[in-house]
């Protein structure tokens, strides 16, 4: 039987030795075994239980729920990976439907078809910009709805072109902490600032507002505590969520 330190487990599975370490602190995926020099060792039972942890974190679930779901007397792991197959076969026919937007919104933007306004938003899912907007006023209160209110107003001045570059600017934010995270920068670096420099402007164009260093630092915890938020920043990058969430704090801590 194979077994593997926590540095091949990360080679293999592409999760972060930091990633790793957390879920062995939270006890969601403790090694098979420790050596005497205090080494983490995995075996397969280990691998499939984190591709379950993987698989979770694709659908958005909460890691506290992961770890319920996986300690239940009697799981069944055949069981469980039939009902992931079938959410994500819903997922992939939306994902399917999002890059068919995507498309003709390209081939509108360069002039190879006209697409009408209301076909921008096919494949988005209004009742989760709902529960967004619903979990910030919850936590924000009657300024957030303001708030929420101005940005909707703005947004619909924006032409194509703006919802292509702010979509752009997004997906550009997410690469470069994700690379910074891999090559290891501290959180306060010079790097990693500029980055969430072009990020609380990316919030000010979206809310059509600044927004304050507290709001940006509530943003923070709400990536955090979001699952699909969450499970958004996991799958770009292991560890991304807490990176980006304690680069945006210690960034709104200057301002």
């Amino acid at each position: 039987m194979s077994v593997y330190t926590v540095k091949q487990m990360a080679r293999l599975s592409g999760v972060s030795v930091r990633a790793l370490h957390h879920y062995d602190a939270i006890g969601l995926l403790k090694p098979r075994a420790v050596g005497a020099n205090g080494y983490r060792y995995y075996d397969r039972q280990d691998l499939l239980r984190l591709q379950q942890i993987l698989f979770h974190r694709a659908l958005e679930t909460p890691l506290k729920d992961i770890q319920a779901a996986l300690n239940q007397p009697g799981f069944d792991l055949a069981a469980a990976l039939r009902a992931q197959r079938e959410r994500l076969a819903a997922q992939a026919e939306r994902y399917a439907r999002l890059v068919d937007v995507v498309d003709r919104t390209l081939a509108d933007l360069e002039g190879d078809e006209t697409m009408d306004d209301k076909k921008l938003f096919e494949g988005f899912d209004p009742e989760k910009q709902a529960a967004y907007e619903a979990e910030l006023v919850e936590r924000y209160g009657d300024p957030m709805a303001e708030r929420i209110a101005q940005s909707k107003a703005g947004m619909k001045a924006w032409s194509k072109t703006d919802w292509n570059g702010f979509q752009q600017e997004a997906a550009a934010i997410e690469h470069d902490m994700a690379r910074a995270l891999s090559q290891g920068l501290p959180v306060d670096s010079d790097p990693v600032t500029a980055i969430m420099r072009r990020h609380w402007a990316w919030i000010a164009k979206s809310w059509n507002r600044e927004p304050t260093p507290d709001a940006f630092a509530g943003l923070a915890h709400l990536y955090q505590d979001n699952p699909e938020f969450t499970a958004r920043y996991e799958a770009i990058a292991p560890g991304l969520t807490e990176y980006l969430a304690e680069a945006m704090r210690a960034f709104a801590e200057k301002r």
